[in-house]
């Protein structure tokens, strides 16, 4: 029998060793493959990831940046004439000797440039000082304004009231208009009854009353004739009173007072008191209004040199203003201001007829004697000069209001300066506002005038 052999032999184990060996062998040769394979698969990942990481940064950096947008600084607020009205309230115009001003705003300090003229400033401040010092005929109150004819701006303000310092006496319409009215009359005449230069008009008694018995049509032996033009420039109380009375009557007067700006103030930079005109059912009270001869028609200097206005400005009047231009502290201009019409009482036709009327007050009318020797004078007699003169004394007696208001024109660059001037004398008459104004005609035009001002003037006067 054969025996059955359990044990392996040596070859036999040997054999499976090697086999073994050799599996193992492989497996960690696959182990190691795949993990290069991992590790290179993983690392073209990084490299791919890293390059576009690179890129972007790249762009980033070397890329052309856009500009910085810078925001706008913020543009000064501008102001509105209600704001500089207020402004100049709180600075002293009158008796300046400047023509530029400060004001303290809530962010900024303002500079207010005017177009006062300082050289007839000057003047007026010189003869008001002279003024102070007189024992006899020292008034009890003086206002001098001065306006460009063409602008409206207000070139010289200068006055005192010793009885009343606080008020301006330039801007206070505190003042009887006396015969400054006849410029409203005869204006009304004029335009509404197609009265002319030469319109004969017929008055009885003397010139400078007023009694009831003179305001009747009945002509006499001793009845005066004379034309509007001289009613006009010798004042003739009587001529007014009738066409105030029998001619025009209370409506036309009203209307035309209104249509001239009383009971009314325009809209100015500055302190503007409204003038007061108010007309009753007597027939004795329309004959006072008509000529003047009253003291409840009040104006101002102010007021005064806008009434004329309309006249050298072919029936416009004017707003007068006193600022020009404000600039901030970072002298950015936040305000200018510019030529504004007021009204337009009259038609030009009447406005020339005025201007002729008042021309005649000067050669041959109440200023004759105050503008003697004018045509001959160096610097007046290169001027058209036309005016209208007024005198009222107060309730009391005590003040003898004395007026003036009127324009110079220069022949050749038709510029133009209105003036208006009243004097309250007390016990002594002093000097008078005639006078007054015929100097602050010779000051302002006897003054060298640049290239520059001749065309500012002569490109501002009205077509």
């Amino acid at each position: 029998m054969y025996s059955i052999k359990t044990e392996r032999s040596w070859r036999e184990l040997q054999v499976d060793y090697i086999q073994q060996k050799k599996r193992q062998t492989t497996a960690v040769r696959i182990r190691q493959i795949a993990t290069f394979l991992c590790l290179g698969v993983a690392a073209v990942a990084l490299l791919w990831f890293g390059a576009q990481t690179v890129s972007k940064l790249g762009e980033r950096l070397f890329s052309q940046k856009p500009d910085k947008v810078e925001s706008e600084p913020a543009l000064p607020k501008l102001l509105v004439k209600s704001e500089v009205k207020a402004l100049v309230q709180n600075i002293d115009i009158l008796n300046s000797k400047t023509d530029i001003f400060f004001a303290d705003g809530p962010s900024w300090t303002y500079t207010i440039h005017t177009q006062l003229d300082t050289r007839l400033q000057a003047k007026l401040i010189r003869t008001l000082n002279y003024l102070k010092t007189l024992d006899r005929g020292k008034p009890e109150l003086i206002g001098m304004v001065a306006m460009d004819g063409s602008t409206g701006f207000i070139k010289a303000m200068a006055g005192f009231n010793p009885g009343n310092p606080a008020t301006n006496p330039c801007t206070s319409a505190r003042y009887p208009a006396a015969s400054i009215f006849k410029i409203v009359t005869a204006s009304a005449a004029v335009e509404k009854l197609n009265y002319t230069a030469t319109t004969p008009l017929y008055f009885n008694g003397r010139k400078y009353t007023l009694y009831k018995r003179q305001l009747t049509n009945q002509k006499t032996k001793y009845t005066n004739r004379v034309t509007l033009e001289t009613a006009f420039s010798e004042s003739i109380n009587p001529v007014f009173g009738k066409l105030g009375q029998l001619a025009l009557g209370k409506a036309v007067l009203n209307n035309f007072a209104e249509k001239f700006g009383f009971n009314q103030n325009p809209d100015t930079d500055f302190d503007f008191p409204v003038p007061h005109f108010e007309a009753t059912d007597s027939n004795y009270h329309l004959a006072e209004l008509g000529c003047g001869f009253n003291r409840d028609t009040l104006i101002s200097p102010v007021f005064a040199v806008t009434m004329v206005s309309a006249m050298v400005n072919k029936g416009q009047s004017l707003v007068p203003r006193l600022v020009d231009r404000i600039s901030n502290s970072d002298e950015n201009e936040i305000y200018k201001s510019t030529k504004e019409i007021y009204k337009t009482p009259i038609s030009p036709k009447t406005a020339a007829t005025m201007k002729k009327l008042m021309k005649k007050t000067i050669s041959g009318g109440t200023a004759r004697k105050s503008f003697r020797g004018y045509s001959r004078d160096k610097v007046l007699s290169n001027l058209l000069i036309g005016g209208k003169t007024g005198s009222l004394s107060n309730r009391e007696h005590t003040v003898k209001y004395d007026w003036f208001t009127g324009f110079g024109q220069q022949k050749t660059t038709k510029e133009t300066l209105i003036v208006a001037v009243v004097v309250g004398h007390g016990k002594y008459i002093g000097t008078r506002a005639c006078v007054h104004a015929k100097n602050m005609l010779k000051t302002y035009f006897s003054a060298p005038k640049t290239k520059k001002n001749l065309l500012t003037a002569t490109s501002a006067v009205p077509e």
